[in-house]
């Protein structure tokens, strides 16, 4: 088992969709991403996902996962999880995965645990 976490400003993202609009977005979410998370909020709770996936695996985002390797989805009941890329995959052997998302007074956190 592995786990990873990330906390992230939303202010701080808010600041980089203010500054950059969608090139910001789409350096590091996926278009059905984009379609999906319109509140700042929802965005920053991507990035965290993002990269607590990243620190859970071990090999931060760079060569091995990028941010465009990780989709997030939304389940019946709202609830976030993620798939890799065939790439990704075939670099990362998941057996079980568990993600939760959330924010609150300013901040946006995520939490993965990976079975490998």
């Amino acid at each position: 088992m592995r786990i990873g976490t990330d906390i992230v400003s939303i202010n701080r993202v808010a600041k980089s969709i203010d500054r950059f609009g969608d090139r910001y977005k789409k350096r590091f979410l996926n278009p059905s991403e984009i379609q999906k998370a319109k509140r700042t909020e929802s965005i920053a709770g991507y990035w965290a996902a993002k990269e607590a996936i990243s620190k859970a695996l071990g090999c931060g985002i760079g060569a091995e996962l990028s941010f465009l390797d990780i989709t997030i989805y939304k389940d019946k009941k709202n609830a976030p999880y993620f798939r890799l890329s065939l790439k990704a995959q075939n670099i990362h052997n998941i057996k079980d995965s568990s993600l939760s998302i959330s924010h609150d007074r300013g901040f946006a956190i995520a939490v993965v645990i990976l079975k490998l």
